[in-house]
Parts: C-alpha cells; sequence; structure tokens
C-alpha cells in the first residue's frame, strides 16, 4: 500500500465569512477534540508591546459579556471537558476536548470567549504579574538564559528573537485598551482556522461550526500582518557571535545556532530543504542512539544532557545543538559539539545511518497522531502554515525521497557558515570564549 492510501477521511471547507474547518471523523473513541487557530500571535503585536499576544491569552477566559471567570470554569468542569488559551509566536490557539456529547455546549463556550472576551482589569494585573514572574524565573535556569542570548544574536528585533512573555518594561505598558484593540483587529473570521477531530462526523463539526461562528463578521477592513523588523543576516565578527552570560550554575549550557529554513518557501509549497534538515536533526539528535548522545556523552562522557532542535516556523527557523556540561569541560565540549555538526559537511552520511534516521522519524511522526487532539493540532498546524492539508501525506513521501548527497548538500549549506555560540556557566569557565 502507498502511503496516501493511510489518508484519514479529512473535510476542508471554508464558511462565507472566511472561516476555513477542518473536520476528521475518528470514532476510535468517544472523544471529540478541537483546535482554533488564530494569526494572532506575538508576530503581529506591536514591538513596544511585546507580551500582549500572551496576556491576552491568560485573560480570555477570564470573562464575557454573559459570564463571569468563575461561570466560564464552572461550566468546563461540570461536564469534565478541557478548554485553555495560548500564544505562540505564530499563532495564537484555543483548545478544547470533551466527551462527544458535551461537545456542542464547549464549543458554543469557546465561541463566546473568542467573539465576546471582556478582560477584566483585575485580571489583566493578576496574568501580568505572574508573566514578570515567569521572567525572572527563566532568568534563573541556564537553558532558558542560553536560548534567549542565541535566539536575540540570531533574530535581532524580530518577534523570533524574543520571549512570548515579552519583558517587563513591554509588559509595564499593555493596558485593557490594547487588548480589546489587538483582539478587535486580530480576532475576526479570515484569520480563524478551525480544526475538529473525532467521535463526530465531518457535516455535523462542519454544521456546529456554522452554528455557533457563522454570524461572526468582524469591524471594518482586515488589517494586514504587523510588518516585522527583517531577521537578522548571519552576523560576521566573534563579538557578535559569542555569547557568554556568566551564571554561578553546577553546569554550563553551551549552544550553537545555525540560520536554516522555514517550512515554507513562500509559494504554499514545502521549502526544498525541510525535510532534509529534519533527517539531519533526528539523526544528530533525536533519542538515546543520535550522534550527539553517544559521541559526547557515552563515549566521551562530556554531556550530562545533549541534544539539537529545528523547529517548523513559518518564518526562517533555526538549527540549534546543545549540551549542558561541567565548568571545567565547556571549552573542550563546544569544540565537540559544533565538530559533530559540522563533520557532516565533509563525511556523508552511510545509507544505513540515513534509512535508519528515516525510520526513526517516521515512526515518532506516526505515534505524534496518535490522539484526537494531536490530529487536530498537525492538521490545523499545516493550514496555517500554508501547506495545506495533503502536506500530511507529502512530508513523508519528502523524508523518503532524501539522498545522501541531498543530505550532504544540505548540511554544506546550513553548516558552512560560523555559528551563533551561546554560553552560561560560572565566569572562569566561560571565559575562553573571548578569544576563540
Amino acid at each position: 500500500m502507498t502511503l496516501a492510501q493511510y489518508a484519514p477521511p479529512l473535510r476542508r471547507q471554508v464558511l462565507d465569512n472566511g472561516i476555513t474547518v477542518l473536520a476528521l471523523e475518528n470514532a476510535t473513541a468517544d472523544i471529540v477534540a478541537a483546535r482554533i487557530f488564530v494569526t494572532a500571535g506575538s508576530l503581529y503585536e506591536p514591538t513596544d508591546r511585546a507580551g500582549l499576544a500572551n496576556l491576552l491569552a491568560a485573560t480570555l477566559t477570564k470573562g464575557t459579556i454573559r459570564r463571569s471567570s468563575l461561570e466560564i470554569a464552572e461550566l468546563v468542569e461540570a461536564v469534565g471537558a478541557s478548554l485553555s488559551a495560548d500564544a505562540s509566536t505564530d499563532y495564537f490557539l484555543v483548545g478544547l476536548k470533551t466527551v462527544t456529547e458535551d461537545f456542542e455546549p464547549v464549543l458554543a463556550l469557546a465561541a463566546e470567549l473568542i467573539r465576546e472576551p471582556v478582560f477584566p482589569e483585575a485580571e489583566i494585573e493578576l496574568e501580568r504579574s505572574l508573566a514578570v514572574q515567569a521572567l525572572r524565573s527563566q532568568r534563573e535556569q541556564p537553558f532558558a538564559v542560553a536560548f534567549d542570548r542565541l535566539r536575540t544574536a540570531m533574530y535581532g528585533g524580530h518577534p523570533y528573537g524574543r520571549s512570548t512573555l515579552g519583558s517587563e518594561v513591554t509588559l509595564g505598558r499593555i493596558e485593557r485598551g490594547d487588548l480589546q484593540r489587538f483582539h478587535r483587529d486580530r480576532f475576526r473570521p479570515e484569520h480563524v482556522t478551525i480544526a475538529i477531530s473525532g467521535c463526530l462526523t465531518a457535516a455535523a463539526a462542519i454544521a456546529l461550526v456554522e452554528q455557533y461562528f457563522g454570524d461572526w463578521r468582524g469591524e471594518g477592513d482586515a488589517p494586514g500582518r504587523t510588518v516585522s523588523p527583517a531577521i537578522a543576516a548571519p552576523v560576521p565578527t566573534i563579538d557578535q557571535r559569542h555569547h557568554m552570560t556568566p551564571q554561578d550554575t553546577q553546569q554550563a549550557i553551551v549552544m550553537l545556532g545555525y540560520p536554516a529554513a522555514a517550512a515554507c518557501d513562500g509559494t504554499g509549497e514545502v521549502h526544498e530543504d525541510y525535510a532534509a534538515l529534519k533527517l539531519l536533526n533526528t539523526y544528530l539528535g533525536n533519542g538515546l542512539s543520535s550522534r550527539l548522545f553517544v559521541e559526547l556523552r557515552e563515549k566521551r562522557g562530556l554531556a550530562y544532557e545533549v541534544s539539537a532542535m529545528y523547529p517548523t516556523r513559518s518564518a526562517a527557523s533555526q538549527f540549534v545543538a546543545y549540551m549542558g556540561t561541567a565548568p571545567q569541560n565547556a571549552a573542550i565540549a563546544l569544540d565537540g559539539l559544533r565538530g559533530e555538526v559540522e563533520r557532516l559537511k565533509h563525511e556523508p552520511l552511510t545509507a544505513d545511518e540515513l534509512q535508519t534516521s528515516k525510520n526513526k522519524l517516521l515512526g515518532q511522526y506516526a505515534l505524534g497522531k496518535q490522539t484526537n487532539s494531536q490530529l487536530a493540532q498537525l492538521y490545523g498546524w499545516y493550514e496555517v502554515l500554508g501547506l495545506g492539508i495533503e502536506f500530511d501525506q507529502e512530508f513523508q513521501r519528502a523524508i523518503d525521497r532524501v539522498t545522501v548527497p541531498e543530505a550532504q548538500r544540505v548540511a554544506q549549506k546550513y553548516f558552512d557558515q560560523p555559528p551563533v555560540v551561546s554560553l552560561v556557566g560560572p565566569a572562569d569557565a566561560i571565559t575562553f570564549l573571548k578569544v576563540a
């Protein structure tokens, strides 16, 4: 059988008001999950109000025109459902999960939250305070500090270069009117994708969305996407590429960042390098059998933890390798980490190594589609990216098509430039970077 024959019965429909609905009937359990995506992540917030989308997510469920925060919580808990709101850089998300019988009232509540929030002042102040506490807590976490410095160096003033929490300064500027304006401008039907998966026919799921969202219209003309600063080009000088953050910790964090491709090439097609980058990430840093784990932890004993990541993003992404190590090993750990990544430019993977990475990646991909929540998240995100529901199958075919020469070509393309380096640890352990 071909991969296409495993495609689930997914239906896509755009309502008259512009909402895109993805409906997947999956009757394996008496559960329905929905993911409501809104193009209202931190990419769309003003730079001087960074953290606005996250603060809106924290207060969205704290009151509507018709219900108080307590009434909302009681309604959700009375049926044992889950309902939450979250903001990432690329999108805003309302997620819900219920037994099939209770899906309609919980979806109706989600529509009320999305369309009629009131943002109570007291709740704004409470959530602002919690966000500030979270920012301060992150400053005590070596990995979070290292990654913050790395993304700032790689992305500059672009929203990818900052925390979705914003900063204490920008959070202090946000007022209730800012939340109301951002909601009015970004929360519009043409900015919404609703993905539903569960024990419900596609026709019934679409009908419910039509019932509770179909009469929704945005106010005025839809604003365009906020113009973000250009993503910083790779910086040439050592001072700009190397970042040391002294911190009195028991271990040092060593982190490398290489600019990498977005998932989409801007024309609605997957980027030609995306699949190979995913495979290189799997080979280098995914699991106990990965190259970084075996070479740097098992054989050389350098790493407490070691891994790599290549996040799927709507704009230019980053390929990051990182390690937690004993402070006295920071210099040799940096050399080892960089050596293992950049070795791929000169030493191609063997056919067996490439096939093993494909099997691991595709196996993990299949395991990530077991629940209704996972399915709704996956298909909704592909729609938001502009890749469409067909990308689920196309991704698997793209992985299968990657060859040894193609993997090496991509390694040479992205690992040939000096990486941005971020070190966090005791000052006397990381000063070597000044002359590296």
